[in-house]
């Protein structure tokens, strides 16, 4: 008996959540790392500390690597986490020559397009010629899931070329 599509976005929906989980898992669960004595332990121990920038950031997607080929972007991203509302992504990428292959960035509508890397509802915010100079810049500027991708050939580039990642800014609180 074959699953349904949705059966089978549910049973991933839940290994992504339990993952995550497992891989989360020195956040502070289970113990108050605050020491203020609530038993909260949001995370603010040894492991995560609070934030401590008082503004919006520029971040250069993929550091050094910038918008390429080839580099896993969404490691990069879990790297990289926290992203903050208001954040800046800079998408650096030299524009098409008879050297390069030509990038873009796509925002993709939602997560089942971001897995599969279906560019049909994606919007594209920068075109091939936008990344190169100080690069395109995008403002996190709502609390939603963004799902970015390379949108060049079809989708290959995001497909085998790694070109894909997801981020959820957090409210960034002033202590």
């Amino acid at each position: 008996m074959g699953f349904t599509c949705s059966t089978r976005l549910v049973i991933m929906m839940v290994a992504s959540l339990w993952g995550m989980s497992i891989a989360n898992k020195d956040w502070g669960s289970g113990y108050n790392q605050t020491n203020w004595g609530w038993g909260w332990g949001w995370g603010w121990g040894p492991y995560h500390p609070p934030n401590q920038t008082q503004g919006p950031n520029k971040i250069n997607v993929g550091g050094s690597e910038n918008w390429h080929f080839g580099f896993n972007y969404t490691e990069w991203a879990f790297q990289n986490v926290p992203f903050y509302f208001n954040d800046t992504l800079v998408f650096k990428y030299d524009p098409p020559s008879n050297n390069t292959f030509p990038h873009s960035v796509y925002l993709l509508p939602n997560l089942w397009s971001f897995l599969t890397c279906d560019l049909r509802r994606a919007k594209m915010i920068a075109s091939p010629t936008q990344g190169g100079g100080d690069g395109f810049h995008f403002v996190l500027n709502r609390w939603r899931p963004y799902y970015f991708a390379c949108g060049e050939r079809n989708g290959f580039h995001c497909k085998v070329g790694r070109m894909r990642f997801m981020v959820v800014p957090f409210f960034r609180w002033n202590h």
